[in-house]
């Protein structure tokens, strides 16, 4: 897939925006490494599913029904966002999870959107339905190639931000994100995945040697709450993805306040969880390592974090 990524880089250049890194003064929150970290909540729509939704709908003829996704909300207002440039129709389904801030952006693209059971998995069931009766092209949130080398991009960009990487740490829900960063790098960096402990879909599947359904909930549910692992990513975490560590509510909900009480950024609960990880010491990095840590998603209330 690296050879896709490099592609996709150049297919949606003009339709991402490059977003920047930060980096952290020596010993910043008393951590010897060194961190930079990439602000991929400046991307369109306030997360990095752009990337991937660009992809796909760049590389396939979209019908007259236009296109459609299922979501716990970011991915489905990159589609809504995608879709409304070239004036496609969009149909978005979402879980009850989807927090009204990101069903509130949803509207704002001009998508039509439908609140569909209480999980991601149930609204991917609904949004399944619809576009076999009515032949839309259909963006899944993280299990087809073109979002997953979309999603690589951000990878391939954070290489020639930042060459010198040891380590990179990436939130993971379904995966289509830390799968497309782990192609990218092919174990030329560890990659290390982070999930919620009430969503623990990757780290039951690596454990498991296959995906697995798990339960999810916890505060970063409407982002990192699939409840199986897709295959492709899986597939590439075997392969590139050094382990996975599991946070807590509490560290990421921390994670959150400290982003925005040393930086001033937002980041929503989801966006925080790999610096979470390194905060909590989920991930204890070697003096002197360069990290890497993806701040993902901005989508989320700022009331909450003042």
């Amino acid at each position: 897939m690296h050879a896709e990524i490099e592609v996709a880089s150049k297919r949606i250049a003009g339709y991402v925006r490059t977003t920047p890194v930060m980096y952290m003064e020596p010993d910043a929150w008393g951590c010897e490494a060194r961190i930079v970290l990439k602000l991929e909540q400046l991307q369109h729509t306030g997360s990095f599913k752009p990337r991937g939704a660009f992809n796909r709908i760049l590389t396939n003829e979209v019908p007259n029904a236009g296109v459609i996704a299922a979501s716990g909300g970011n991915h489905g207002i990159a589609v809504a966002y995608v879709a409304q440039r070239p004036g496609y129709r969009a149909a978005i389904f979402v879980a009850e999870v989807c927090s009204p801030v990101k069903v509130e952006r949803l509207r704002s693209y001009g998508a039509q959107v439908s609140v569909a059971g209480a999980t991601y998995a149930e609204a991917l069931v609904m949004s399944q339905e619809r576009t076999a009766r009515t032949g839309a092209l259909m963006v899944h949130a993280y299990d087809q190639p073109e979002v997953v080398a979309g999603q690589g991009t951000l990878g391939y960009e954070f290489a020639h931000q930042v060459p010198d990487l040891d380590t990179v740490l990436v939130a993971v829900g379904g995966g289509g994100l830390i799968g497309g960063i782990a192609a990218w790098f092919a174990g030329k960096i560890r990659v290390i995945g982070v999930e919620p402990q009430a969503a623990p879909s990757l780290a039951m599947a690596l454990q498991e040697q296959k995906p697995v359904d798990v339960e999810v909930a916890g505060v970063a549910v409407d982002s990192l709450g699939a409840t199986c692992v897709g295959s492709l990513a899986f597939a590439l975490a075997q392969q590139y993805v050094e382990r996975v560590v599991l946070v807590s509510d509490e560290s990421i909900q921390f994670a959150q306040r400290t982003l925005w009480n040393d930086l001033r950024i937002i980041a929503e609960p989801g966006g925080a969880a790999a610096f979470a990880a390194l905060l909590s010491g989920a991930y204890r990095p070697a003096s002197g390592e360069r990290v890497g840590v993806v701040i993902c998603g901005g989508n989320t209330d700022p009331g909450l974090l003042i």
